[in-house]
């Protein structure tokens, strides 16, 4: 019975850090795609400094796009969340 307790445990933890991995491979990709995304977008001539309009252009794209991505998480956070839902009614109905 303990082996059982000590192997769900170990399961419990595994999945964590595998969600820390996913949730940090996410955010690590969504940095890159923002950075190569705002920078084509402002800066036209790269140089040793961003001058006051580049630095504008890159802070309000940045947070454009940190925008968009929360709402498509969200979104998609709650369409898995009704889809689980969904899944635990049809096994319920058919029990």
């Amino acid at each position: 019975m303990a082996e059982m307790a000590a192997v769900n445990m170990n399961k419990g933890e595994l999945m964590s850090q595998v969600k820390q991995q996913i949730a940090l491979a996410n955010a690590q990709e969504m940095l890159s795609k923002m950075t190569e995304k705002c920078f084509k977008k402002c800066i036209q001539k790269p140089g040793k400094s961003l001058d006051s309009t580049e630095q504008r252009c890159i802070s309000q794209c940045m947070d454009r796009f940190m925008d968009a991505w929360n709402l498509v998480s969200r979104t998609y956070g709650n369409r898995l969340q009704r889809e689980e839902y969904r899944a635990m009614d049809s096994v319920e109905m058919s029990n």
